[in-house]
């Protein structure tokens, strides 16, 4: 667990400075808006996360398209990484927004994760 958590705040904190990212959805960054009650609450926080890239529905696609060490799965906590574009999996009445990937953040080296991401989102 404990290198499932560095991995994810290692990729939450990369896709919080990128400019082709809207919003990152992980309690473990000081500007998620309940990372004080998920401090209390937990000795760390885990290696699920979320974020919605700018463009939308097509350009989180295309971003998960691109991913190589990510895999496209429905799955949460195991040992490889997985992403999700949740509004698919959902259908067209789906509440979740189109741009939103969900990342499930295994154990591979938290910087791979991170060139992986980089180069997604790359034009």
């Amino acid at each position: 667990m404990d290198w499932h958590c560095r991995n994810a705040r290692t990729v939450a904190e990369f896709l919080a400075a990128h400019s082709k990212v809207s919003a990152v959805h992980y309690p473990g960054l000081a500007s998620h808006p309940q990372h004080a009650v998920a401090a209390a609450q937990m000795r760390d926080f885990g290696g699920m996360l979320s974020f919605e890239v700018a463009g939308g529905r097509e350009a989180a696609l295309a971003v998960a398209a691109r991913l190589r060490l990510f895999t496209n799965a429905t799955s949460l906590g195991s040992t490889e990484s997985l992403v999700e574009h949740r509004a698919s999996i959902e259908g067209p009445d789906s509440p979740t927004p189109g741009g939103l990937l969900r990342l499930s953040v295994g154990l591979e080296h938290g910087g791979d994760l991170v060139a992986d991401l980089a180069q997604a989102l790359a034009d």
